[in-house]
């Protein structure tokens, strides 16, 4: 242990990862747990990009891909772009990474310096943090709770705002929370960062199709704003690829060219199959994939109804993504069963072990109140999930 460097001793581990490793040691004992922890679509990936990929295979693409994924798939996703978030890119401004999240770290790690400050308006996912962390800079969290719907203000944007401020990472739809921020919102977020022209903005999409009604918005697509924005997209969650692994950015070229050279000497190009398979993908038109919103849409009915009957859960309205954040705060200073709950981390345990129910603690994503439970599953398991915990909390 003494051996190992101050890097990776003060990087925690990934909370999401952490409980589905509990969930999977319990499952092995044969103890019967529903997981509501990952963030995982549980729909197979559509049969469409299956088939690029299986042509890809017979095709013999099998070479190592350019660093910064293939010209025609830059091109799909300019295409995709503009479509869709009416956003002018070159390719050369695309890089395609092993996933979002390598596309996050690699941003971090070309833009920020020991010391420099990074805002993450909270809740935020797990690994903003811990990739800033990593880059050896401090996280500066801007809180929220449920009553403001998890969304900052203006002003609170302001007053985090420091000399030492070098990026802001905004995710909408929100992982954990489901929020949306509307045009209008990251409007008047904007105006406020226009007064700060040394600060980069790191906008996470890859929600952006999963959506019940609240148009999706891109930063980028702020003028003022667009030459220091970097739009951070993927395959895994709309499309169900999360196992494919890709994710791009859509960035000035002067920072896609450094997140070029930052991957060429980690893992170069992403995988060559996945990356056919994924023009099919970004091709496509929206309504290829409303199926799977609609039923995620289904299910958020659902859950939401049956958790608002349990006695001490607050929830908001979640308007995307395939999470709910309750406020479970009633609960924390009580013992319930022979164990004493004090944060939410006590509470997500609380419910592995008692209900077989895995959840996330909200701690993980900046809101001690809070956890998160994904509704990425069949109605049947909601159904028994949810009846279990208000079983256990009785």
């Amino acid at each position: 242990m003494d051996a190992l460097s101050n890097r990776i001793n003060s990087l925690p581990i990934s909370a999401t990862l952490a409980m589905a490793a509990k969930a999977r040691e319990l499952k092995n004992q044969g103890i019967d747990i529903i997981g509501l922890s990952l963030g995982e679509p549980d729909f197979n990936t559509p049969e469409f990009i299956k088939e690029a990929a299986v042509k890809a295979v017979n095709d013999n693409w099998n070479s190592y891909s350019p660093v910064d994924g293939y010209a025609d798939l830059k091109e799909a996703i300019c295409k995709k772009f503009k479509r869709d978030n009416k956003l002018d890119y070159d390719p050369s401004q695309i890089v395609v990474s092993t996933g979002a999240k390598q596309s996050i770290a690699n941003v971090c790690m070309v833009l920020l310096d020991p010391g420099d400050e990074v805002l993450l308006p909270a809740p935020y996912w797990v690994s903003y943090s811990a990739i800033a962390t990593l880059a050896e800079a401090k996280s500066i969290i801007i809180p929220s709770s449920i009553e403001t719907d998890f969304k900052i203000t203006p002003e609170q944007l302001e007053a985090a705002i420091t000399p030492k401020t070098k990026l802001i990472m905004f995710n909408s739809p929100n992982n954990p929370s489901g929020t949306i921020y509307t045009e209008d919102e990251y409007r008047a977020l904007g105006k406020v960062l226009e007064k700060y022209p040394d600060i980069y903005i790191l906008s996470d999409e890859i929600y952006e199709h999963i959506n019940y009604g609240t148009p999706h918005f891109s930063i980028a697509a702020i003028p003022e704003l667009y030459d220091r924005t970097i739009t951070v997209n993927g395959v895994a969650k709309a499309f169900a690829m999360t196992g494919w692994r890709i994710g791009y950015i859509g960035a000035p070229i002067w920072i896609a060219k450094a997140c070029n050279k930052m991957q060429g000497q980690i893992t170069s190009g992403a995988n060559c199959i996945a990356q056919r398979a994924t023009i099919a993908a970004v091709s496509a038109p929206v309504s290829a994939i409303q199926y799977m919103v609609d039923e995620f849409a289904s299910r958020r009915e659902i859950i939401i109804g049956l958790l608002n009957e349990i006695p001490g859960f607050k929830l908001n309205q979640p308007q995307g993504a395939f999470y709910v954040f309750p406020d479970v705060s009633h609960y924390f200073g009580k013992t319930i069963g022979g164990k004493q709950i004090e944060n939410a981390s006590d509470f997500a345990l609380f419910l592995l072990e008692e209900a077989h129910v895995a959840t996330v603690t909200g701690e993980a994503f900046g809101n001690e109140n809070c956890i998160r439970i994904s509704y990425a599953a069949s109605d049947e398991n909601i159904r028994t999930a949810v009846a279990r915990i208000a079983a256990a909390l009785k």
